[in-house]
């Protein structure tokens, strides 16, 4: 059904940003493998190279994305127009990461988060740079974007993908879709719904997915956001009720009516953060190969960098130390207090790489 044919799992790839065939073969081997990559949303050129560095230390690939928010905030708060801001923002973290995944040796997917109806002008002018990029390298910018329609009705919501896939496709790019809906927030694009067992909005049912597919995967390469109780944030035991066999669910039924073997589709857990480990586990065994973690990396580089400032208070006071009468540079260069918060991104991706299984897994050759 798809347009694009992968190389094979086995396949080893060039580092870099990975598009089109060599997508498919990183994903093939995420199905075949039985693990997950992190997708972590970046929003400046520290968090995307503390990404890259973790992804390096552990052998593994990676997915980096934007959200709206986050390509908005590397365009510059400054800028005057917060469309152009939020756009060339994109453009720009993009080419950061082409420029330098190579050199961290391992494979990048490229992704843009949550695009809801307000942000379809968004994704059409990013796919119009991809269109650009594709002409002069021969590779579009991103490897993929996502609608998240989902608090629209499953048609309208069907019928906007589609329109968005048939632009991509020849690309060689794919397209992540929302069915059911995620709850909480995640930079201005959310749902305002209870976290509870019983509420039906958070588990995606098995019909809606085929009927998802059966548009919209003969147009180009798809992958689902099919929600089991995901919330983004973190919040206490409790409040959270993941349902994975949700997944499992809906892979049979795909399987059964579509064929593709037991794990026909590539699916996407958002709201990653905070999330139960065995949960994670199981997620991933029903054919979960990206994991969104937003709020804990977040927490990650803010924590290490409140303890430099606790360490060395006088510096972020003081130039000149009133005491002693010595400078206060060494202490408050924002190298020194930036890198502990990449640091503290590393360690946090550490630990998502174990829980994923894609540590010492990485297609880079």
């Amino acid at each position: 059904m798809n347009h694009i044919s992968p190389a094979g799992a086995a396949t080893k790839l060039k580092p870099g940003v990975v598009t089109g065939a060599d997508y498919l073969t990183l994903l093939e081997a995420c199905r075949e493998g039985g693990y997950a990559l992190p997708a972590v949303n970046v929003v400046g050129t520290n968090s995307i190279n503390a990404v890259l560095e973790a992804a390096a230390k552990n052998k593994s690939d990676v997915i980096i994305q934007l959200s709206n928010g986050g390509a908005r905030f590397f365009g510059g708060e400054g800028c005057p127009d917060a469309n152009a801001a939020r756009v060339l923002g994109a453009v720009s973290a993009a080419q950061h990461v082409h420029t330098l995944a190579k050199a961290y040796g391992v494979c990048v997917v490229l992704h843009t988060d949550h695009a809801d109806r307000s942000l379809l002008p968004w994704i059409d002018a990013l796919i119009d740079h991809g269109e650009e990029h594709m002409k002069r390298t021969g590779q579009p910018l991103f490897s993929s974007h996502m609608i998240d329609l989902s608090a629209e009705p499953l048609d309208v919501n069907i019928e906007e993908c589609a329109r968005f896939l048939r632009r991509m496709a020849p690309l060689g790019m794919s397209l992540e879709i929302e069915l059911g809906v995620t709850g909480g927030e995640e930079d201005g694009v959310g749902h305002d719904l209870e976290e509870s067992a019983d509420n039906a909005h958070l588990y995606t049912q098995p019909e809606d997915v085929l009927k998802a597919w059966e548009v919209l995967s003969p147009i180009g390469h798809v992958t689902m956001a099919a929600s089991f109780g995901n919330v983004h944030g973190v919040y206490a035991p409790g409040n959270v009720k993941l349902r994975p066999e949700i997944l499992k669910a809906s892979q049979e039924a795909v399987s059964a009516k579509f064929g593709g073997g037991e794990k026909p589709m590539s699916l996407v857990f958002h709201g990653g953060s905070g999330s139960e480990k065995d949960k994670i586990t199981e997620a991933v065994s029903y054919g979960v190969f990206k994991m969104n973690i937003d709020t804990d990396t977040q927490f990650a580089f803010s924590e290490p960098v409140g303890a430099y400032v606790e360490a060395n208070p006088v510096a972020f006071k003081h130039q000149i130390d009133p005491a002693t009468g010595k400078p206060q540079k060494k202490f408050y260069d924002p190298r020194k207090w930036l890198r502990a918060g990449e640091k503290g991104v590393v360690k946090r991706l550490d630990e998502a790489f174990a829980d994923l299984g894609s540590a010492g897994r990485s297609l880079a050759g």
